[in-house]
């Protein structure tokens, strides 16, 4: 793979509260997937001697067209409880609160995955799908099940996506047809699986230091897991300060409430995790609806992300996340579908339902107070905040912000090209409609119409380290 250099619109984001947009850029790409260089405003009279003055005349130079405009792809930091095997469970039980609707769909699903041509048939499709909706990387917590959530791993790493990949770990308060049969057995093939991860292939960069697929320490949530598993996964995670972990924190009330009377040592629900050292600066949490200021603290002590599932939380009733507050104590956030408590695979819906959320805050609060002071609490999160969440702001939370959430020089070309033309999607009866007469206008405008009435269709291509892997025009 040669050098590759896009000439065209270019939306970067920079801050929780501001990004690039300009015209006319050019972006060079390197052999390994990096990017080498960005200069904008370029007239397309200038671009050849702009190649000579860096020393790549013989470079692929693609053209994008009006309507049409380079981003970073999206980062998905939490796609629910066994979230890959969960697709299949898209749309339904959403008249069920959490630990009612896991045990009524959720578990029974899941436990198909003990069968691993089943999880062969399935993972296939629900990548493709995370991929079509512009996710470059991925969190996606598998199943119990050694053998199909290995498979998950590969077949993530055979179709290009960046991920980060857990075998769940749950030996206590689980069906009986759905449970490890112990604290050992558990740790033995979260080992033998974080093994299989680490032994795949690099990717596009041919650097080990870069991989595609991280191997990302699964406790399902504290009520899951036994005081000696726990034991056993803080080994584990101290033997390893590179290795991820991922597991779930005040999603519902009454999940507090049973975390609390199993743990009753513990102030509250986060410090359950610091007790046996799941909270540092590469632990994603999802949900996070229901944290208490001391928790919001020591989180914030500990660098540990957030991961902020709009969707789910309305789906199930868990409640609103005061994500601007977060944002305002100096916490990482990111967005989740948090499939399929999500109804969708789209980063685009969570966005949405993020903007939602934060306006339903700032209606319903009440004014006056200290802790409503700063520049995101109560208040409706602009567009450049939500840009930030579904991009870098996740590439923080997973502690890979060195090498993608942006598109600056010397990180990974993981990014879209997002096409908000009339006939965006190929055929007529594949544009979509709510795109209609978006022609013209800023080149805020053209995020805006994206970001709030786009989908897989307007998203024309998908590049993961520099390999094309998805879009409408891929052929893929």
């Amino acid at each position: 793979m040669s050098t590759t250099v896009y000439h065209g619109s270019l939306i970067n984001p920079a801050t929780p509260t501001a990004y690039e947009a300009r015209q006319r850029s050019l972006l060079a790409v390197n052999s390994q997937g990096i990017i080498d260089w960005v200069v904008h405003n370029v007239e397309s009279s200038l671009v050849q001697q702009t190649l000579l003055q860096r020393g790549c005349l013989d470079a692929q130079v693609v053209d994008l067209l009006d309507g049409q405009f380079l981003m970073p792809g999206f980062v998905d930091t939490h796609t629910r409880e066994q979230h890959a095997p969960q697709v299949p469970n898209l749309g339904t039980g959403y008249q069920y609160e959490l630990l009612d609707w896991l045990e009524k769909f959720t578990f029974p699903l899941e436990a198909k995955f003990k069968d691993v041509e089943f999880a062969k048939n399935t993972y296939p499709s629900v990548v493709k799908k995370f991929i079509a909706s512009g996710t470059t990387t991925c969190c996606y917590y598998g199943s119990l099940h050694l053998d199909s959530t290995k498979t998950l791993a590969d077949i993530v790493h055979s179709l290009g996506q960046r991920a980060l990949i857990g075998k769940c770990n749950m030996d206590t308060h689980c069906p009986s047809y759905y449970i490890e049969e112990s604290a050992d057995a558990s740790v033995k093939d979260t080992h033998s699986f974080i093994a299989h991860v680490q032994s795949l292939s690099p990717g596009p960069s041919n650097d080990p230091n870069n991989p595609l697929i991280f191997p990302v320490l699964t406790p399902r949530f504290a009520i899951s897991c036994s005081r000696d598993l726990l034991g056993f996964l803080q080994l584990v995670a101290a033997s390893d300060p590179h290795l991820h972990i991922q597991t779930h924190i005040s999603e519902n009330v009454k999940e507090i409430q049973f975390t609390k009377e199993l743990f009753p040592e513990c102030r509250h629900y986060a410090e359950v995790y610091d007790k046996y050292g799941m909270l540092r600066k590469n632990t994603i949490l999802a949900h996070g609806v229901h944290l208490d200021d001391e928790e919001i603290d020591l989180i914030v002590k500990r660098k540990a992300g957030l991961s902020h599932c709009p969707t789910s939380n309305f789906n199930l009733r868990s409640g609103i996340a005061p994500i601007g507050k977060f944002l305002d104590r100096g916490m990482k956030v990111g967005l989740g579908t948090d499939v399929s408590g999500g109804f969708s695979p789209s980063m685009l819906v969570a966005i949405r339902n993020a903007s939602i959320a934060s306006t339903a805050v700032a209606v319903t609060h009440t004014l006056g107070k200290e802790e409503e002071e700063g520049k995101f609490s109560n208040r409706q999160l602009p567009l450049a905040t939500l840009l930030y969440l579904a991009t870098k702001g996740g590439a923080e939370v997973c502690e890979l912000d060195h090498r993608i959430g942006s598109l600056d020089p010397g990180k990974s070309f993981d990014a879209l090209i997002v096409d908000v033309r009339d006939g965006a999607g190929g055929s007529v009866g594949r544009s979509n409609p709510g795109m209609w007469g978006s022609r013209g206008g800023t080149l805020d405008d053209q995020l805006g119409r994206f970001i709030f009435c786009g989908d897989d269709r307007n998203i024309s291509a998908v590049f993961v380290q520099g390999r094309l892997v998805g879009g409408t025009s891929s052929g893929l």
